[in-house]
This record gives structure tokens, C-alpha cells and sequence, in this order.
């Protein structure tokens, strides 16, 4: 019988200090995974992503109207406002901070620490506290002093250059999302997780950094490694891909389609498709390394063949044969397949599922990560600004743990 937790979390308390993307991205996934997670949020605009739109939404009960930013990355949050330059209102951060098992900041680097606020001061209080701070570049010498946003650090940690169409005068093109904050968050979610790991060994916490350029840089992998093992400096392929062929969109009778062919054995398989099965034997074409080097002369067989057809009959025949291939969709119809392969990418905040017949306030993405006995769980909608004050107040006042959570609206 499947045991009745609010998932592997359960039972921690994580104060969330940060704001924008990248930290609170990280704490709503801890609040996933069953965490009571406290957003603290500064008097009287709160979060800066509350203002980013449109577009915004509506909540009918009391009309206050909240960006779909701001909806996507603070879900499983009970939220307050306190103004940390107010002493009383410090002073219940710090309460927060000292019975936290895990404390997420994004302040500039020094700016926790002048509040009393830093790791060196509450882990005196609180030796269990798992502390994670997220910079822009890092929280010494001259990156501590660069604003870290995710299309700059898009633009100077390279991924910028190696994005968009090829050629000497194309614009280099940022990813369509903030891409970089979300790396980040999930190298920042990981670390916290390791160190709750450890601290069940040494029963101790510890302070873990991660910032945007250095989650960048690692989540550059083969390019980076291009660069490091070779010397070359990996260029804006568009659509290609620099060691594999084809991987890439391709052009039938009414639009391009996408083939990621990942092995020679899948070559032969669209060769044979097309009607060019000799391709697949042929010395220029049998091997991926040698695609590679004439991939001008295999798309010219291969579109010739391909201008034949539609893309989605293309799309048909070549996923019967076992070659990975699809359409480009827009992002109704990416979420339309998601449904239709059985994964339920769509919850309201409560839960429920979501009939994707019409937009609603309370949809939010489902967790990716999928549970046996623990699965993740959707048990309060983004915080209204300070909606829980009084409550988490409370809980701080009389001196117990965490409260259980509050119901959903």
C-alpha cells in the first residue's frame, strides 16, 4: 500500500530567500519533493518576476492579478513579507533562518552577510543549516561585483555563439528561455540534496555556492570539451549538429522536419526509407564520422528524395522504421503530445489533473521526476504577496516547528 507522505522531503523546512528565476526555481522544486518552503519576499512590490509582463493572470477570489512568470517558479510556497531593513521584521528572518533545515539566498555577495544573514553567523545557531547561495559570477575577487542576469550571462559564457544561424553576419541568438537560471537551479537543487545527504553522516550542514556562469560553462559539455581538448572554438551550426549527421531539420514537399539520427544503424533504416537504401553502404555515407565530412553532398541525396512527400508522412514512415524524427511543434501542440504519450504534463495547483480545454489560472507544469512510493505533490498555489505572513508568524512566535501546510485556496 503506497505510503501517504507529501514525497521524499517531508519534514523540512527551507527558508527561500531569493527571487527571480534561479533560486526560487530551485526552492519550488525542494517544495515539490515534499519540503514546507518559506518565500520571503521585501515590502511592496515583493519578487521582481510579480512584474514581469504581460502576460498576467486574474485569481477570481480576490482579484489580485500575478504575471505567468511569477506563476512558473513558486508553486508549494507559503509566502510573507517582511522589510529586512526593519528590525522587528529582521529579527523573524532570523527565527526562520535558525530552525531552517536549508536556506536558499540570492542576495549580492556581502549583502546576507552585512543583514546577519550569513552562513558564518547561522550556522553558529543553526549548525544543521544546508546554505546555498546563487551568484551571477561567483562571491569573490571581480565576479562578486557583476550583476548576473540570464541573457548576459547567455551572451559572456559562450552559449550565445554557438546558438543561432551559422555564417560571419548572422546575430548570435539566446535560447528562448532564461535557460541558464534553470541549469542553475537544478546544479543548486542538486548540491542541497547531496549536502542533506551528508549532514545524515556528519549531522552537520554546510554552505554550497553555485552561480550562473560556472553552470553555464558545465552545461556546455561536447562543445566544451571541443574547446579544451582541441583548441577549436565551436561555431553557430544552426540547426546542425558538429559531430553527427544528419541531426538536423530537413526539408520535405510543405516545411522542415527534424531527424536525429544517432548511429549508422538508424542511417540505413532512413536510407532504405527514402529510396536510397545504396546511400547506407556507400563509403561517403556508411559511417557517421564520414556523414560528417560530406554532409553537403548526403543532404543533397536526401532531400532530393524527401521533397517528394509531406513532412508528416515523412515523420510516419520514418518512426515505423525506428528513426528518431518529428515534427517542429509549437508549445500547445509539444504539451498536446506530451498528453497524448500517457505523461500528464499538466496539474492545477491542487493536484488535480488539467483538461487542456481552455487556459487556467491554476495550471502549473508537472514535476518531470516520477516516484514509486514518494511522487511529488501540488499542495498550494504560488503565494498571493504575503498571504501566509500571519500564519508563518505564528509558527516562529510560539516555538515549535513547522506548521502543517495551509490548504489550498
Amino acid at each position: 500500500m503506497t505510503e501517504q507522505r507529501r514525497g521524499p522531503l517531508d519534514g523540512l523546512l527551507v527558508a527561500d530567500f531569493s527571487r527571480v528565476v534561479a533560486g526560487p526555481y530551485a526552492a519550488m522544486l525542494l517544495g515539490d519533493l515534499g519540503a514546507d518552503v518559506v518565500k520571503v519576499e521585501r515590502p511592496p512590490h515583493g519578487d521582481d518576476t510579480r512584474g514581469f509582463g504581460p502576460p498576467f493572470v486574474r485569481y477570481e477570489e480576490n482579484g489580485e492579478r500575478l504575471s505567468s512568470y511569477y506563476l512558473s517558479v513558486n508553486r508549494n510556497k507559503r509566502g510573507v513579507v517582511w522589510d529586512l531593513g526593519n528590525a522587528d521584521d529582521l529579527r523573524k528572518a532570523r527565527a526562520l533562518a535558525e530552525r531552517a533545515d536549508v536556506l536558499i539566498e540570492n542576495f549580492k555577495p556581502g549583502g546576507a552577510d552585512k543583514l546577519g544573514l550569513g552562513y558564518d553567523v547561522l550556522s553558529g545557531a543553526n549548525p544543521r543549516l544546508v546554505y546555498c547561495s546563487v551568484s551571477g559570477f561567483g562571491s569573490e575577487g571581480e565576479g562578486a561585483r557583476l550583476p548576473g542576469y540570464d541573457f548576459l550571462v547567455q551572451a559572456v559564457g559562450g552559449l550565445m555563439s554557438i546558438t543561432g544561424d551559422g555564417g560571419e553576419h548572422a546575430e548570435p541568438r539566446k535560447v528562448g528561455v532564461a535557460v541558464v537560471d534553470v541549469l542553475t537551479a537544478l546544479y543548486a537543487s542538486s548540491a542541497i540534496l547531496a549536502a542533506l545527504v551528508e549532514r545524515q553522516s556528519s549531522g552537520r550542514g554546510q554552505r554550497v555556492e553555485v552561480d550562473l556562469l560556472s553552470s553555464s560553462l558545465a552545461s556546455l559539455i561536447n562543445q566544451a570539451s571541443t574547446y579544451l581538448t582541441t583548441g577549436e572554438v565551436p561555431r553557430a551550426m544552426g540547426n546542425r549538429h558538429p559531430s553527427i549527421a544528419p541531426y538536423e531539420t530537413l526539408l520535405a514537399s510543405d516545411r522542415r522536419f527534424v531527424v536525429a539520427v544517432g548511429n549508422d544503424g538508424q542511417f540505413r533504416a532512413m536510407a532504405r526509407v527514402v529510396g536510397k537504401a545504396w546511400m547506407g553502404e556507400d563509403e561517403r555515407f556508411a559511417r557517421n564520422a564520414a556523414r560528417v565530412e560530406h554532409r553537403e553532398e548526403m543532404l543533397a541525396e536526401l532531400e532530393e528524395a524527401l521533397l517528394g512527400r509531406t513532412a508528416a508522412e515523412w515523420v510516419e514512415e520514418l518512426q515505423g522504421a525506428g528513426v528518431p524524427s518529428g515534427v517542429v511543434n509549437d508549445i500547445g501542440e509539444a504539451f498536446a503530445l506530451a498528453a497524448r504519450v500517457g505523461l500528464s504534463p499538466v496539474v492545477l495547483a491542487d493536484g488535480q489533473p488539467w483538461p487542456p480545454s481552455r487556459p487556467d489560472p491554476r495550471a502549473q507544469v508537472a514535476s518531470p521526476m516520477r516516484f514509486s512510493r514518494t511522487p511529488a505533490t501540488y499542495r498550494l498555489p504560488p503565494p498571493l504577496l504575503g498571504e501566509h505572513s500571519a500564519e508563518v508568524e505564528s509558527d516562529l512566535s510560539d516555538g515549535g516547528g513547522p506548521s502543517p501546510q495551509a490548504p489550498v485556496r
